[in-house]
């Protein structure tokens, strides 16, 4: 009996089911993430999308505006050649002043351009592409069609009358810095250059009276002309009145000028009324005892190919030179000394 019991309960015991054995922590997160991970992976787009968006879409082109805003931009040469009335030749260059450390490559785009301060530009100019880089230079050359003369022509009176004239450029191009997508920036800058300034300095150099006239011209000489600034500038032909105490004298001629930093040696013819001078000089109320003559240049005209040049033409009339010539030595090399 006590055997059959014992039997019972030991096949009793040997048939109850074990406790499950428990999952390591682990395990519990993989089986977690297995069942769960289009939940998880919705969750990752969501803040990707959250965080990454505004830095592309919002900080990404306030730090390109910015860096733009902060570079400069200094013109080391200008060339203005082949002057029509209303277009030129611009070969320019530009070098881009950063300390950013990030280079963005920037793409070709349309500037307006204008003198600072002016209601409107004067031209527009094909910028070409340039990576935005410390010292990088961009290099313009094109044709410039002038959309509005008079205000070329403002400009071009700035640079002569003034020691400093300054550009404004103005367009809206696209950059891109590494793999980031195209943003759109504002590119407005100043630029200020050195200008003209009155032409201080120049000078007749030497001049001759001629015995027999030359294409209608009684004298010839040479003339200085200094140029500060970086523009080489081809002005065709020019007229420049000439007068003295309000008088009309004639009028001197530099051929086939290009004017080009730093000094200029340029040749000079005029006509003069040699008569009317000399019977100044005869006077018993001439003021030049000495024979040194004030004379007054005032631009009339520059003329390139048979055209006149409004804008050059503007620029040279309002600028007035004196200078003062030695004319009793002039006449007594060609034999007129009794005066």
């Amino acid at each position: 009996m006590s055997d059959t019991k014992a039997e019972a309960t030991g096949v009793e015991a040997a048939t109850l089911p074990s406790a499950p054995a428990k999952r390591s922590f682990g395990a519990r997160v993989a089986a977690h993430y297995k069942k769960w991970w289009w939940a998880h992976l919705i969750a990752f787009v969501i803040v990707v999308l959250v965080v990454v968006l505004p830095v592309i879409y919002v900080g990404y082109p306030k730090i390109a505006q910015r860096d733009v805003n902060d570079s400069t931009l200094d013109i080391t040469s200008m060339v203005i050649s082949d002057p029509t009335p209303d277009s030129f030749q611009l070969n320019q260059t530009q070098v881009i002043g950063s300390d950013s450390s990030y280079h963005p490559q920037i793409y070709a785009f349309n500037a307006a351009v204008s003198l600072a301060g002016a209601a409107a530009p004067f031209t527009t100019v094909r910028v070409p592409g340039v990576k935005s880089e410390d010292g990088a230079e961009i290099e313009v050359v094109q044709k410039v069609d002038l959309s509005d003369v008079d205000a070329f022509g403002d400009y071009a009176k700035a640079v002569m009358l003034n020691e400093e004239v300054s550009l404004n450029i103005y367009g809206e191009p696209e950059l891109r810095q590494g793999s980031l997508p195209k943003t759109k920036v504002t590119y407005n800058k100043t630029v200020t250059m050195k200008g003209l300034n009155q032409l201080k300095g120049f000078d007749v150099t030497e001049f001759h009276i001629l015995l027999t006239t030359k294409n209608g011209r009684n004298m010839d000489g040479t003339v200085y002309i200094p140029n500060p600034s970086v523009m080489t500038i081809e002005m065709g032909n020019l007229t420049l009145d000439l007068s003295v105490a309000g008088k009309p004298m004639g009028q001197s001629f530099l051929d086939n000028l290009i004017l080009k930093p730093g000094n200029n040696t340029i040749p000079m013819t005029s006509t003069v009324n040699q008569t009317a001078i000399i019977s100044m000089l005869t006077s018993k109320s001439n003021p030049y005892k000495d024979g040194v003559v004030p004379f007054d240049i005032t631009g009339n005209s520059s003329v390139y190919n048979g055209k006149t040049l409004p804008y050059f033409t503007e620029a040279l009339s309002a600028n007035n030179l004196t200078v003062h010539l030695n004319v009793t030595k002039a006449l007594a090399e060609i034999g007129l000394t009794n005066l």
